[in-house]
């Protein structure tokens, strides 16, 4: 299973490489570097404007594409709860402030990321049951049969897992997938380039292919967030069947979409309390999606979900650089939090921009090459792409051999460069 899905990456890179659509050039170039341009209190904060001061040092800095929250209208000021779907006016800000920060990201040449939530819609009126399934009186005017049976409306069976206490769209339906492509397209006319696919297990992959098919966006991540294998409050050491899955959601997609690494999440973050074994697979390769199809793994260390004030699975706070160190020198497309990068300290931006510098001009990218030197209980250590060497851990190490010259280090992590 695994080696058939490594032979078939391989396949796709070959084939995309006769195909001209902006998006097979992006996957086949294999340099993004990702920013998360929010957190879970941001719509507090004024954010479009806010996030519009920022630009010139996003740009500068390197990143390729800004991940927004939610901007459409919704019953939750975060944005994850939408109603009318073609109102730009949200907690964020107004539509013109929207534009006004999409405008800016296309002249700094930083591609605009949507966060597409099409797993559930809130209703306007009482409809089956007494539910709040009818959308009456707002743009896509659906009745009962767009929500799920199992969410309390008249449509199909879900095909894939209920979000819990809100309506399901049912995407089997014609009319809605029809409805739901309509404003995908009318969202890339707005300004937006790219998509982000928010609770991707919510509903069956193929829908996700056809839209991708449909709107065309430039490159498109899913969140496929399921829990990593544990034996109590352990986390296993083989985690191959957390990553099988979502590369099975890739494969489902048409190998068109992008799925944040979760699996590397899980173990990268209990490999830095001194367990850096964990790094290193049976197979001596990284033991996260990155390992199997790092071409369409986009590693990440927090989230608004997993860090920010929800916290749900954070990432240990003193050992932020140690996972960045890992993850922009490693193959995949790494992904910045703006928690990290604006909301820690101005050494950990300057750090981060260092490392990130360091990948560009080392041409470190998606499918670069890793062979695992060390991976012990307070060490590890690799080369990448045969250019790059790496250490992190508390343990003391350095390359052997003169043509390495440190490039750049901090607490508990260390960059090397062939002279």
């Amino acid at each position: 299973m695994v080696y058939h899905f490594f032979l078939m990456s391989h396949f796709v890179e070959m084939q995309s490489a006769e195909e001209s659509t902006d998006l097979g050039a992006v996957l086949r170039n294999g340099r993004e570097i990702l920013f998360q341009g929010f957190n879970w209190e941001s719509h507090k904060y004024d954010w479009w404007r806010n996030l519009e001061k920022k630009v010139p040092d996003i740009a500068e800095s390197g990143f390729t594409s800004v991940w927004l929250p939610p901007a459409t209208n919704s019953f939750s000021p975060e944005g994850y709860l939408p109603q009318n779907l073609y109102s730009l006016n949200s907690s964020y800000g107004s539509e013109q402030l929207l534009k006004a920060l999409l405008q800016t990201l296309k002249q700094y040449k930083v591609r605009a990321m949507a966060d597409i939530v099409i797993n559930h819609r809130i209703g306007t009126t009482r409809g089956h049951e007494g539910m709040y399934n009818r959308y009456d009186g707002i743009p896509l005017e659906w009745d009962e049969h767009a929500v799920t049976s199992c969410t309390g409306g008249l449509g199909n069976r879900s095909t894939g897992d209920n979000f819990p206490g809100v309506p399901n769209i049912d995407h089997s339906q014609p009319f809605v997938r029809k409805d739901i492509m309509g404003w995908l397209q009318w969202l890339r006319s707005v300004g937006f380039q790219d998509f982000r696919f928010d609770f991707a297990r919510g509903y069956s992959a193929k829908y996700v292919k056809e839209y991708i098919e449909g709107a065309k966006p430039i490159f498109s991540v899913g969140e496929y967030w399921d829990s990593c294998n544990y034996n109590g409050s352990e986390l296993d050491y083989n985690q191959d069947s957390h990553r099988q899955r979502i590369i099975n959601w890739i494969n489902a997609t048409g190998q068109l979409s992008t799925a944040f690494d979760f699996t590397t999440k899980g173990i990268l973050q209990e490999a830095v309390k001194g367990q850096f074994w964990r790094l290193r697979d049976p197979q001596g390769k990284p033991p996260g999606v990155m390992g199997w199809w790092p071409s369409r793994a986009v590693t990440f260390i927090d989230n608004h979900d997993t860090g920010s004030t929800q916290a749900h699975w954070p990432f240990p706070s003193n050992h932020i650089m140690e996972g960045y160190a890992y993850i922009l020198t490693h193959p995949g497309i790494p992904t910045v939090f703006y928690d990290h990068f604006y909301d820690c300290s101005d050494s950990i931006h300057e750090q981060i921009v260092k490392l990130m510098d360091i990948r560009r001009r080392q041409d470190i990218h998606s499918r670069s090459s890793v062979r695992v030197l060390e991976a012990q209980n307070n060490i590890y250590s690799a080369i990448i792409g045969e250019k790059v060497c790496m250490k992190i851990g508390d343990g003391s190490w350095c390359p052997t051999g003169r043509e390495w010259a440190l490039t750049t280090s901090g607490q508990r992590y260390a960059v090397w460069q062939k002279q």
